[in-house]
């Protein structure tokens, strides 16, 4: 699509005007009205998937490269298909195979991340840095050289990086810092695109690179040198964790569904974090002003982490049922943890529900005080104050590291955590310093709360999945059965497969208050645009501070107040996402009939006057 739909090239000659199309509709039942002036005279979707950024930090200057790039991916990926029927129904290998912890250790840190870092950290160099620095400059890409004439001129490269001109001897001789013109390490942002610096990327793969090569050879594999997985997990005892780690290295290589459970659960989490770094730290040119392709990353990678932290529990339960043997699990952390697990639940839910009053409940004193006309009783910032004190020393401690604990860098991690001034491209914000305050507070708390219900449904499906007091013989039953019938009262949803389907009903709530305050605070307090003085005028002028802070609020200034661009956007180019909206919002009204009939309280009430008539 990028190759033969798109209008990349001249969105690389103006990114800051031109928005980024790949798709152009066909006229077919007049679903023509989707394609929008994107500028520069073409017509079509606008994308929000942020490729075009990607392919200009690679060093892609025009659609030939990207077409070649797509044959040769597609070729790549016949040899891929060709591999895996080959090494399942031609050349199987045995199961012991996919055992060998240390040597997959092995490979997959040197070879996967570490080569493969390098490799990356090589494009950036070589072909990368030196289009981007050209892009940067306002040089035509027609005229910048193509990526192989980088590689294979040096004196090209020598004349935008002249440590080019040294070779390798300032590697050998160890006077690193010579490189220093393309292996940066400055922090902040790069002012023309507001994003990361490119160097500060390549001297992050080369560095990771490094580290990645190092740990691929920690691990013992035909040499009686480095590490056993195996005897690492037995020696990891406390002196209250009875046989600590015994016995889970044998489940970690025997269950799929335990191995699996782990690596979503760690997938998950880590997509979180990519959601989160993508907009206080945007790592590819002009990201941070596309606000769209901004929300719309964030929105996906906290629902694919969502997902993934759920079906983490899921295959954790299903270990449980269909895979967990008692007999070899004495004494150990699972052992112990299940043997307890009524303190921990009867915890967590005690925790959950100070939580759920304690957060919802400042809300709803707000509203009552501003339904009475008390402004002055408020929990607001102009009124009683619930400062972030810690959250804000965080913010205090990163911004002004540069100073003092990070004495070699030019400017902070990010702008995000203060200090610095903005930095604007084009006239949009691409980010500046985010305060905190009583509203921020307030909507923490809410999120605080909807994750720990949801980890209280999924650990609860986890920890009872193979017994409970109600139905001791759970483990017998399976991952997922019925209600039973008024013989044994409330028991329907009782199952780990239940838990997991209510897990994911809090999950989504979690997932809906984090993107509902994403969106107004970055359009309240970071984004919007600055005039040629310097004024910041941001969309929706700053007003999360103050109406954020009651649930009337939320309803009036954020969900009221935009609803008019769902509402009006029939007839126009944006028709398809209002459609997509009113029709998701019909999918989740759908779902809670299957929550509420799933309890089955009809049919116990109905199977339980048969009962007393037997």
């Amino acid at each position: 699509h990028g190759a033969r739909f798109s209008n990349y090239e001249a969105w690389l000659s103006d990114p800051t005007h031109i928005k980024p199309s790949a798709q152009v509709v066909w006229p077919i039942v007049g679903q023509e009205i989707l394609n929008g002036d994107v500028g520069g005279g073409f017509q079509g979707i606008q994308i929000t998937s942020g490729f075009f950024q990607i392919w200009r930090a690679s060093g892609i200057t025009n659609e030939l490269q990207l077409y070649c790039t797509a044959i040769g991916a597609l070729i790549f990926a016949a040899l891929m298909l060709f591999a895996g029927w080959f090494h399942y129904h031609k050349a199987a290998p045995k199961l012991a195979w996919f055992q060998d912890v240390e040597s997959m250790l092995n490979h997959h840190l040197a070879g996967l991340l570490g080569l493969g870092s390098l490799g990356w950290a090589g494009h950036q160099v070589h072909v990368s840095l030196p289009i981007n620095q050209l892009l940067d400059a306002g040089v035509d890409p027609r005229e910048i050289p193509l990526p192989h004439e980088f590689i294979l001129n040096r004196d090209l490269l020598a004349q935008l990086y002249p440590s080019f001109d040294k070779g390798l001897i300032p590697f050998f001789t160890l006077n690193w810092s010579e490189y220093s013109d393309s292996l940066t390490f400055r922090g902040g942002l790069n002012p023309v695109t507001g994003g990361l610096w490119l160097t500060d990327t390549a001297h992050h793969h080369l560095a990771i690179a490094v580290l990645f090569l190092i740990a691929g050879h920690m691990y013992r594999t035909n040499w009686g040198i480095g590490h056993s997985t195996k005897e690492i997990l037995e020696a990891h005892k406390g002196p209250f964790t009875g046989e600590g780690h015994k016995g889970l290295y044998e489940i970690l290589t025997t269950s799929w569904h335990a191995q699996l459970s782990i690596n979503l659960a760690m997938l998950g989490s880590l997509t979180i974090i990519v959601a989160h770094h993508m907009y206080s730290m945007p790592p590819y040119p002009y990201l941070a002003i596309d606000y769209g392709t901004q929300l719309s990353l964030f929105t996906h990678h906290m629902w694919i982490g969502g997902f993934l932290i759920v079906g983490a529990a899921a295959h954790a339960a299903i270990f449980m049922v269909r895979d967990y043997d008692p007999t070899t699990q004495y004494d150990n952390l699972l052992d112990r943890v299940i043997r307890h697990r009524d303190a921990i639940i009867s915890h967590l839910n005690w925790v959950c529900i100070f939580l759920g009053f304690h957060s919802f409940g400042l809300y709803i004193h707000n509203d009552t005080m501003s339904a009475l006309g008390r402004p002055q009783d408020m929990f607001t910032d102009t009124a009683i104050q619930l400062q972030p004190v810690f959250a804000q020393w965080v913010q205090n401690t990163h911004a002004f590291a540069p100073g003092s604990t990070a004495p070699n860098a030019a400017a902070s991690t990010s702008l995000a955590w203060g200090g610095g001034d903005l930095i604007a491209v084009g006239g949009k914000v691409a980010m500046l310093p985010i305060s905190l305050g009583t509203a921020d507070f307030l909507v923490h708390h809410i999120h605080a709360f909807t994750i720990h219900v949801t980890v209280l449904i999924l650990l609860k499906g986890v920890l009872f999945a193979r017994s409970s007091r109600l139905i001791p013989d759970k483990a017998n039953l399976g991952f997922r059965f019925p209600c039973d019938g008024p013989g044994r009262g409330g028991t329907c949803q009782v199952s780990a497969w239940d838990h997991v389907f209510l897990g994911l009903f809090w999950m989504y709530n979690s997932i809906s208050v984090v993107i509902f305050h994403f969106s107004w605070k970055m359009q309240s307090d970071v984004w919007g645009s600055v005039s040629d003085q310097g004024v910041v005028s941001h969309i929706t002028g700053g007003n999360f501070a103050q109406s954020s802070t009651t649930i009337n609020g939320w309803l009036r200034d954020f969900l009221w107040a935009q609803a008019s661009q769902v509402i009006q956007s029939y007839g126009s180019s944006l028709s398809a996402y209002g459609i997509l909206f009113l029709g998701a919002h019909f999918v989740w009204a759908f779902s809670l009939m299957f929550l509420f009939s799933g309890r089955g309280y009809w049919q116990e009430l109905i199977e339980s006057i048969v009962w007393a008539h037997n």
